[in-house]
This record gives C-alpha cells, structure tokens and sequence, in this order.
C-alpha cells in the first residue's frame, strides 16, 4: 500500500513537469509519455526509497501495534534510540513510518507538553535485533519488545580494537551503590550497610555488614563511590555520609574496622591527581564544583573520569543534560561521537588499540543495556568495540584498583542487583 501511495506521488510530480514528463491515469490504468532518460532516473530513485523503507514496514507496523495495544488512542511524545548496527540515515525512515503506524491505531505525535512519552530502543546482538518500546503514562510505565532475528552480515558494525567480556560475580536482593574489589575481599555499598565478602572456592561469601548510621533522606536512585586508598584502608561515600574502613592485621580474624560519620564535604573521585567534587544529595548529582578548581566553569554533571595524554591528562565529564566535555591545559570542550552514551562510564587500561579506552552504559534507562568501548584521542569519541549486551539496567560503573577490569552494577528485570566484572579481549 505505500509503494502504491509512493508510485502516485511519483506521477504527480512528473504531471508537473510540463514538455519533460507527461502522465494521465485512465480506466486505472495509466498512460504516459515519458524522455527515457529522466524517466530511468526518476524510476531508479523510487526502486531504492520502496527498497530502504521496506525493510522496516512490517516491524515498524507491528511494533505500533504493540504500543497502540498497551496505550490506546491519544497523543504521545515519540523518542528512538538507536544502539544497533542501523545506519543513522535510516532513523528517520523508522520514525515516520511509527508515526504513520500509529496515526492509524488512534495514536498521533505530540511535543513536550504530552505526559505520555513512548521511547523506543533499537538494540543487537550477534543472535538478534531487538526493539523495545516503553510506554509511559504519567508516571507508570510499560514496556513492549519486538525480536527481529539477526542483523544482516553486511550491517554488522566492525568490531574494533577489542572485545568486551563479563562476567557475574555477585548478586544482591538489595540496592548496590558501588562496589570495591580489594583481591580477597569485595566491599559493597548498600543504602544503609557496607557489606564485606571473602573469595571463596563457590565465590564471593558475605563475612560482614556494617551499619552507616545516621545520614541525609536518600533520593528515590541514591548514587555511592567508593575510593580505593591501599591494600588497607579506603573511603566510602554516599549522599550525606562519609565511612572510612580499615583492613585487620595479616593473619587476624577480626573485622574491618568502619567509622562513619554525618558529612556534606565534597566526594573524593580521583585519588591521582586528587580530585574532589561536591555532590547534591537532594538531586542526586554533582554540582559542578571541584576541587582544585580546574578553571573553566562546569555544569551538574553524573560522571567524570581522568583520561591519560600525552602530556598530562584530561578531565571527562558527562552532564546531566547528555553532554560529554573535557577539561583540558585549563580549557572546555565537547566531545563529538557521544549521542548514544548514558549517565555512567569508567576508563579502562585494556592494552589493546589506544592502551585506554572509557566503558560507557547506553543512554536512557533502557530494561536492557548495553556498554561498549570508546577511545578518545581528541575532541572525538571513537568506537573501540561492538555493544556488549546486558541484561538489565546499567546503574554504576567504576574501575577496579589495577586498572584492567571494570565494574558494573546492573538491576535486572527481576529488581535483583548484579555486579558483572567486565575486561577486554584485543582482536
């Protein structure tokens, strides 16, 4: 039916075009006299658009429907977020023929001032395609999923410097904030708890739990860091508490020492250079503040990191408005190639490629994630490898204390909290 609404636009616009093109439907069937040579060009147009947006027809249809089933007739906010190996020419095509889709099941595209918002993510793997559609009414939310099979071997993405790998190492029925892995031990921080595990031959079991104690009200996604200071001691950070653990001696059974203590004093971030930055606890992000001032202003931000150069090192910063910058020889700025990255990321020493690459979580707040490798050089953010799929959502990502791993904490659809230890693999 849209090749046929297509072929009709195609013969309006060459009515139009006078001596050049000339054409008349009769009896339903249609006359004309055509200049062969613009007649070829104009038909060879037409074959590739039917061709591009064909293969998104059915399941953008049927995705629509979906939405259209869990929604019902009104207007909704539409946002897509592409995460597969898709072309970005392509995103608008899929875009308008959603909204055509959804335009006949009652369902029209409205601007901001909608409460009902319908974002779709468009992900892969190496076994599928998968789209997800969340659809939020006010404040409740539902998802719907579309699997599409496998993505053709010519749209797979090259897989660059690396590949990423995990593995799950712990998982909690409690929120995880942060966790601390020292070699034989590894530190959780829970909202109201530092909980201490110890290696063992079937993994990590728990020895210790501490309580924080007195603390500032949590925000409804509380965020925590802890920072590694030696083999003996670190600190443990969250909104309005600051804890200090030290280790017993060697050999001893007795527990980790804690103090935790009432404190609005900025979060340490970085160790080496130190870095220091005040954090909102009734906002649930960093105001921008740091300490030492590294001289440009900065906007709230949710992450930062500290890149390796040549000579020196660069300041990493993603805001809370989506925006990666860098601070650098005491100057701001962007960093193209970061549209699809979220709020979390870690640089990790994998070896491979650059020697350093940052582990970012997708954007939004996706029931399935994914992160992948970016090097950057410059002012550019370059892919370093494929998505690695996760199943859940992203919630924190930290580097571990040798630099070769990173850690992420990742709540699954079951509202049950992983920790995945996540390395590189050189191609």
């Amino acid at each position: 039916m849209r090749a046929m609404e297509r072929t009709g636009l195609l013969f309006t616009v060459m009515r139009r075009t006078g001596d050049s093109v000339r054409a008349t439907r009769r009896s339903g069937r249609i006359a004309h006299s055509i200049r062969v040579p613009v007649a070829a060009a104009v038909l060879s147009l037409l074959a590739c658009s039917v061709a591009a947006q064909g293969v998104w027809d059915q399941p953008a249809s049927v995705l629509a429907g979906k939405v259209a089933d869990t929604l019902g007739p009104g207007q909704a906010r539409l946002t897509i977020q592409n995460l597969s190996s898709i072309p970005a020419e392509q995103i608008p095509v899929i875009r308008k023929l959603l909204a055509q889709d959804l335009k006949a099941r009652g369902i029209t595209l409205a601007g901001a001032e909608s409460a009902n918002a319908i974002r779709v993510t468009l992900s892969e793997s190496a076994r599928e395609r998968l789209w997800v559609a969340e659809v939020a009414e006010g404040d409740d939310a539902k998802v719907v999923m579309l699997e599409l099979g496998p993505a053709p071997a010519s749209a797979a993405k090259s897989a660059g410097a690396l590949v990423l790998r995990k593995q799950l190492i712990l998982t909690a029925r409690e929120p995880v904030l942060a966790v601390l892995d020292m070699g034989l031990e590894l530190v959780a921080l829970e909202p109201q708890q530092i909980v201490f595990y110890a290696h063992a031959a079937d993994g990590w079991q728990e020895q210790q739990r501490t309580n924080i104690g007195a603390q500032a009200t949590l925000a409804r996604d509380p965020r925590g860091m802890f920072v590694w200071e030696n083999a003996q001691s670190f600190d443990a950070w969250l909104p309005g508490a600051h804890c200090i653990g030290g280790s017993p001696a060697a050999g001893s059974s007795a527990a980790w020492s804690m103090q935790c203590h009432a404190s609005d004093d900025p979060w340490t971030i970085e160790t080496a250079p130190s870095i220091r930055a005040f954090y909102n606890a009734s906002r649930n992000y960093f105001t921008g503040v740091l300490v030492p001032d590294p001289g440009p202003a900065l906007s709230p931000f949710y992450s930062l990191a500290v890149l390796p150069r040549a000579a020196g090192s660069a300041l990493l910063i993603g805001g809370i408005d989506g925006k990666v910058q860098a601070v650098e020889n005491g100057a701001l700025y962007p960093i193209d190639g970061t549209r699809d990255w979220g709020s979390d990321f870690a640089v990790l020493e994998s070896g491979c490629g650059a020697g350093t690459q940052v582990i970012v979580s997708g954007s939004g707040d996706a029931p399935n994630d994914s992160l992948r490798a970016y090097e950057v050089p410059a002012a550019e953010a370059e892919p370093a490898s494929e998505p690695l799929d996760i199943q859940g959502t992203v919630k924190a990502l930290s580097t571990a204390p040798d630099q070769k791993s990173v850690l992420a904490i990742v709540r699954n659809a079951n509202h049950q909290y992983e920790v995945d230890r996540v390395t590189a693999l050189c191609n």
